[in-house]
C-alpha cells in the first residue's frame, strides 16, 4: 500500500492467496522505467529505480518505517511496541529470564513463564492490536471458527496460541500454533 504513492509511475499490483502459494507482484507501465524489488535478510523491503543517466540503481522506497518493523526484533514470549521504554515487552503471562539484564539491554533478553502449564484448566490471554506471530510451522483449518479453534487448542498441550483467520468479517479459518511464539508486535491504535 505504501507503494501506491508514486502515481507517476503507473504500478499494476497483484495479490495472490491459495493453497499453493501466498505471492505479491507489481508491474511499472511507464514507458523505459525500470524497477527492481529487493528483501533483505533482515525482511527489509527496498524498491530500486534505474537511472540511466548515471547507469545506477537508486533506492526510491525503504519499507521499514519504525524501530519495531525488523523481523524477529524482540525475544521470544515479546511483542515490540514503540511506544514503550524499552520497545520489547514481555507478553502477560511472561517475564525477563533476568530482569536486571533486561533493563540494561533495554529489552532484548529472553521472556520465560511465570508459571508452570498444568494442561487442564489453563487458559489464554487475549492480545489485542497485535500483529500475529511468525506463522511458521503453523496448523491451519480454514473450515472451523474461532470457538472450535480455542476448544482444539486447549486440548493440545502443546498449543501456544490459537487465532482467527478472518478478523475482518469474523468468517470461519482457526490458526494453532505449537512452537514459542516469534515476531510479534503492538499495532497503535488510531
Amino acid at each position: 500500500p505504501e507503494m501506491q504513492q508514486w502515481n507517476y509511475l503507473n504500478i499494476v499490483y497483484n495479490f495472490t492467496e491459495n493453497k499453493e502459494e501466498v505471492a505479491y507482484a507489481y508491474r511499472v507501465i511507464t514507458p523505459n522505467t525500470y524497477s527492481r524489488l529487493t528483501l533483505t535478510s533482515e525482511g527489509t523491503l527496498q524498491l530500486f529505480m534505474w537511472l540511466p543517466e548515471t547507469l545506477e540503481w537508486n533506492m526510491a522506497w525503504l519499507s521499514h518505517t519504525t524501530e519495531c518493523d525488523p523481523y524477529r526484533m524482540c525475544s521470544r514470549y515479546s511483542y515490540c511496541d514503540i511506544n514503550t521504554s524499552p520497545t520489547c515487552n514481555c507478553i502477560q503471562g511472561f517475564g525477563p529470564r533476568n530482569p536486571q539484564e533486561w533493563l540494561l539491554e533495554g529489552g532484548i533478553g529472553e521472556c520465560v513463564r511465570k508459571t508452570q502449564l498444568s494442561c487442564s484448566g489453563d487458559k489464554f490471554v487475549r492480545l489485542k492490536n497485535m500483529k500475529l506471530p511468525d506463522t511458521t510451522g503453523v496448523i491451519v483449518d480454514r473450515r472451523i471458527g474461532l470457538q472450535e479453534c480455542e476448544e482444539r487448542c486447549e486440548k493440545n498441550c502443546n498449543c501456544t496460541a490459537y487465532a482467527n483467520m478472518d478478523i475482518q468479517n469474523g468468517g470461519p479459518g482457526c490458526l494453532i500454533w505449537t512452537s514459542p511464539l516469534l515476531d510479534i508486535r503492538n499495532y497503535v491504535t488510531a
